[in-house]
């Protein structure tokens, strides 16, 4: 039986993956309402860049996060696999279900059969990933995709590192195909989004997270090096020069650099150090509740929207208005489903006892 190092003997939690995994989803929330709001942000601008590259820190996150907790050492107690996914079961399918039952319903029409059972199984990631009903769903179908290959990742990392890094090299050739090859600069990115959102385009980001994981000890990450690799990363991520559409940030090279500079970025908060009191515990929270602040974000806009839209019959509402007000609800909103909704399954993952990651 194929099984995995557990989590039980707890390690040190490291706070700035939480950070920076708040920090991107907020990130991704404030995208999604200024194109809804305003219009589609250009590639040149920060906003369009953290609109396509925050999901990719999620990825890369979820892998360091993984395989710092699953694969450092071969001498902890192993469990069967059985234990691994009712853990990832239990985190990502009660709000998915919710996310995408209210998504329907919202959409006041009725999907087929088929679609709504791949989505609640989430099956959808292996065979129709680009067939969601909640906004952002693609990617939670692709994480159950890595969820999948994280066990062998593990075996080879333990066993047969040649093979593991054979097999990182053939993840970078995939993605490289479709950077360069498969994706099209011609033709606009919705156009391409069965393509773009293929796991195996996506994959390599994960594997990244999972080599951080295994090989960087974070207690060796110091303030300074993190400091200065991270402003090399923001750096990249902000001032390299391409403009034009979407299309533009996930091909060719700036595909390759921007892929670099979310690594740079996610190893600047591989850290045990807590930021300074009065930001740490807001950060922290923003950590916590990201999981609904993405998958929850566009239903409040949606029922915002509405709203103000039946006021502006009365009066004028500036659309900033609806903009600032969805921000603040989906916070809101994020926080109550995160302390009496996820909290509750992540509960029953546990047993019912407190873990040191639940992300």
């Amino acid at each position: 039986m194929l099984t995995i190092p557990s989590p039980s003997q707890a390690k040190m939690r490291l706070p700035g993956l939480d950070y920076l995994r708040g920090l991107a989803a907020l990130g991704i929330m404030t995208y999604h309402y200024c194109s809804w709001t305003f219009g589609e942000q250009p590639a040149n601008s920060f906003l369009g860049r953290v609109g396509i590259y925050g999901v990719a820190i999620f990825y890369i996150l979820s892998g360091q996060t993984l395989s710092y907790i699953y694969s450092s050492s071969l001498h902890l107690k192993i469990i069967d696999l059985r234990e691994f996914y009712k853990r990832r079961f239990f985190r990502i399918f009660p709000l998915l279900w919710l996310a995408t039952l209210l998504s329907i319903a919202l959409s006041k029409h009725v999907p087929a059969a088929t679609d709504v059972f791949l989505n609640l199984t989430g099956l959808f990631g292996l065979v129709k990933w680009d067939v969601y009903f909640a906004t952002g769903a693609w990617s939670i179908g692709n994480e159950l995709c890595f969820y999948l290959a994280f066990p062998l990742l593990v075996f080879l990392l333990n066993k047969s590192r040649i093979v593991f890094f054979l097999f990182a090299l053939l993840a970078l050739v995939i993605t490289c195909y479709f950077s360069f090859v498969a994706l099209k600069t011609n033709a606009t990115l919705s156009d391409q989004w069965h393509i773009y959102t293929n796991p195996l385009n996506q994959f390599v980001l994960f594997l990244g997270g999972v080599l951080m994981g295994k090989f960087i000890q974070s207690s060796a990450v110091r303030l300074v090096q993190s400091a200065l690799i991270g402003a090399i990363g923001f750096a990249i991520f902000l001032l390299l020069p391409i403009q034009g559409a979407a299309i533009v940030l996930v091909t060719g090279f700036n595909r390759l650099f921007f892929i670099v500079s979310c690594l740079l970025l996610c190893y600047s908060f591989f850290s045990s150090v807590h930021a300074s009191v009065f930001i740490d515990k807001p950060l922290l929270l923003l950590g916590q509740i990201s999981y609904s602040v993405y998958l929850l974000h566009p239903l409040v806009y949606a029922i915002i929207k509405a709203c103000f839209s039946l006021i502006a019959r009365v009066i004028p509402v500036p659309n900033i208005y609806t903009l600032l007000t969805s921000i603040i609800v989906s916070l809101v909103a994020s926080y109550l489903s995160y302390t009496y909704f996820e909290r509750f399954f992540i509960g029953i993952s546990h047993n019912s006892k407190s873990s040191g990651f639940v992300g």
